[in-house]
């Protein structure tokens, strides 16, 4: 059964761990590996009848070939990549592109949540687009303590297999 909740989320160091990419000489990601349960989870979103939409800043043969590389690429029903859209988050083009790409429309902003590790980007850009905003504070690579109002998460989790319950408590109640 499809679930009425839709997921929006990142990539680097929300599903990849950014600390074991391998890059090639134009700066393509041409390797790495998952966070310890992303994968687990993501297969578990999917499987459990949610539409996942990547949004993230990079380049789009990166997100190519680490989610062929690591078997997960079916689990996205779209991608939003900075690339192809030409400005990264927390802009809102990024934001109104997946919406697009998912047919969806203002009203369903109320049933949109994005997961990423960002409190700058993700979060701030959910935020001000009016969407709930999950941060995995898993990375060492940021700062997670919001620097103004805009930057507070709805909610927070400190690894992927944490997302699950809470989707699922989310999804329950919109019912």
């Amino acid at each position: 059964m499809e679930k009425k909740l839709i997921i929006f989320i990142d990539s680097g160091d929300t599903i990849i761990d950014e600390g074991t990419e391998i890059r090639d000489e134009n700066g393509i990601v041409i390797h790495a590996e998952l966070i310890e349960g992303a994968g687990e989870t993501l297969k578990a979103l999917y499987d459990a009848g949610y539409t996942i939409a990547l949004v993230a800043d990079g380049e789009v043969q990166s997100f190519t070939n680490v989610y062929e590389q690591n078997g997960l690429g079916y689990c996205f029903k779209t991608r939003t990549i900075s690339e192809a859209v030409g400005m990264q988050k927390p802009a809102r083009i990024m934001f109104e592109d997946a919406m697009e790409k998912n047919n969806l429309k203002d009203e369903d902003k109320k049933r949109i949540v994005m997961v990423g590790n960002n409190v700058k980007k993700d979060i701030a850009g959910a935020n001000q687009f009016g969407i709930t905003s999950i941060l995995l504070d898993w990375s060492p690579r940021y700062d997670m303590n919001p620097a103004s109002p805009e930057q507070i998460p709805d909610y927070i989790i400190h690894k992927p297999a944490e997302l699950l319950p809470l989707i699922e408590k989310l999804n329950n109640d919109l019912q």
